[in-house]
């Protein structure tokens, strides 16, 4: 009998990504609230790229799109299309109560493990910093995770998406999705021009990729097309502005989203650990290059002058890219052993 291979799989609305304890890891697009019928047929085509894998460990946070009328529905659409990818094989559902569960109990309790992934990462990150408090600062394409640890374990104040952005340890901005003008208010228009692909594109701390027309007005993520479509959100073109005013601008919008993630960050981990400083700062995601600006910011000037451990150094730029798909899939293989 071979030996067990357990797939991590984090189920999204923007990217379905997933990890094997031994590091393979793979992250695909896929805009879920656009084509909601494919899911079942998009995750079997991810789960047949790790042909040896033998059972699946699930996170989701997809159930939020709004083709779904509500929470329920969607966590239930989500795991259809996970049995439907198992073809058979067993399926264990990561929950916000730090604990694998059935698909039969998920269906039963479907808010303990709606957008539970976030809980599956702090949990492997506080093996990172073990001692004392501590904070996770996972920036994806979409949304940040900012989440107090202590001795090791997360110790957030909510354990839903709604209770988690009134407590600053959810903040629904990222380096890609998030359109620009929810970054600065003032002298721009409030219309999807451009996002936050286009703004570390022109910044050089995000690849180009001409292939990829998933953008604000359907072309390429070039330097010159990220320039045109940030000069939109300013009410101009690039008649009207220069590419180093539009640079310029970049910038503030890039100052702009570290800033609103430093607070927001300081503020869940006062709550959760008040009267402390963090010992150690864990950053992961996509976006772990602006994370790693949110934790020197962060620690300025702090006495204990915390480490700051890097999951893409940690793991690889890959895993930590799909660090809640390897997250679960590391815990379920250590629940089974």
């Amino acid at each position: 009998m071979g030996r067990a291979i357990v797939l991590g799989l984090d189920i999204g609305g923007a990217n379905l990504k997933a990890a094997t304890p031994d590091g393979r890891a793979v992250s695909v697009p896929f805009a879920l609230w656009k084509q909601p019928d494919r899911l079942p047929t998009a995750l079997a085509e991810l789960v047949a790229r790790f042909p040896d894998a033998t059972e699946l460990a699930v996170t989701m946070t997809g159930e939020l799109c709004d083709c779904f009328e509500t929470k329920r529905q969607g966590v239930n659409a989500i795991l259809d299309a996970t049995e439907h990818a198992a073809a058979g094989r067993p399926v264990r559902v990561w929950g916000t109560d730090g604990a694998f569960h059935t698909v039969a109990e998920a269906r039963a309790n479907h808010l303990s493990v709606a957008a539970a992934n976030w809980h599956s990462l702090a949990t492997l990150a506080g093996r990172y910093a073990r001692d004392g408090g501590a904070m996770l600062i996972d920036i994806g394409s979409t949304t940040s995770d900012l989440i107090p640890l202590r001795d090791g374990k997360p110790v957030p104040i909510g354990r839903t998406d709604m209770v988690r952005l009134s407590s600053h340890e959810l903040v629904y901005a990222g380096i890609r999705r998030t359109p620009v003008f929810a970054a600065v208010t003032e002298g721009v228009c409030a219309e999807l021009f451009a996002t936050t692909a286009d703004v570390y594109v022109v910044l050089g701390l995000a690849p180009e990729d001409p292939a990829d027309t998933d953008t604000a007005n359907g072309r390429p993520l070039t330097v010159e097309d990220s320039l045109t479509r940030l000069a939109r959100v300013r009410g101009a073109d690039r008649e009207e502005l220069g590419d180093e005013e539009l640079r310029d601008f970049a910038y503030e919008v890039h100052q702009r989203l570290r800033e609103r993630l430093c607070e927001a960050a300081r503020t869940a981990y006062s709550n959760a650990t008040p009267n402390s400083h963090p010992r150690s700062v864990v950053v992961s995601g996509t976006g772990s290059f602006l994370a790693s600006q949110v934790a020197f910011y962060l620690t300025l000037g702090d006495p204990g002058a915390p480490r700051v451990v890097s999951l893409n150094d940690e793991l690889g730029p890959q895993v930590s890219a799909c660090a809640p798909a390897y997250a679960v899939a590391v815990l379920a293989a250590e629940a089974r052993a």
